[in-house]
């Protein structure tokens, strides 16, 4: 009974979404299903809105998610992803994805074409650097890259005019750099770790 209750919610749920089709960026999001695998996400892709992979032991990104052409929320976090598809800017309505806790070396390029981010987790990942494009994030509000290798910022970084938060901690920065991340993002709350006595 408990069952059947909660699949008729899910198909509500669904309805709702869907009756707002196309101005996704309209749905509210609490109201929506987050699917968490694959095969139900693949059986009706215009409705899903929200998918969480987090835990799934993955080692290549899934090619199936960038038939979600209306995915609003990605959750690959906690998985062994060594890269992301520069195709992934295809999902072009993506507002929040979460990357944390995987091997990732280079940051997602393709993730600079979703222009209405507004929240990336990076965290505990393996990032060398960010790219140039990252100041195509107009939008962007969060910003997590706790604990990664980062060496190289972008001077473009100063068009995130909308980042409210930066997460730089347990990364290695010398007193110099963290004060000219800081000039670039004047308005921004940043959270650093002690500086080092280290060259960046």
């Amino acid at each position: 009974m408990h069952f059947r209750i909660l699949s008729l919610f899910f198909v509500f749920c669904s309805v709702v979404c869907s009756a707002q089709h196309p101005d996704v960026h309209k749905i509210d999001l609490d109201t929506c299903r987050t699917f968490t695998s694959i095969e139900s996400a693949m059986i009706n892709p215009d409705v899903v809105y929200k998918l969480n992979l987090h835990k799934m032991k993955l080692k290549e990104f899934p090619e199936e998610i960038l038939h979600l052409s209306n995915l609003l929320v990605l959750d690959l976090s906690k998985n062994k992803l060594t890269e992301i598809p520069e195709e992934v800017g295809e999902l072009s309505h993506l507002v929040e994805v979460n990357l944390s806790k995987n091997k990732i070396v280079s940051f997602p390029v393709g993730l600079t074409q979703c222009r209405f981010l507004r929240k990336i987790t990076l965290s505990q990942n393996e990032l060398d650097s960010l790219p140039p494009s990252i100041g195509n994030l107009s939008q962007l509000e969060y910003l997590d890259l706790w604990s990664n290798n980062l060496g190289y910022y972008p001077n473009e970084m100063k068009k995130l005019v909308q980042l409210k938060e930066l997460d730089l901690r347990v990364i290695n920065l010398n007193k110099q750099e963290q004060q000219r991340i800081s000039s670039l993002l004047p308005n921004t709350k940043i959270h650093f770790s002690p500086s080092c006595d280290c060259a960046n």
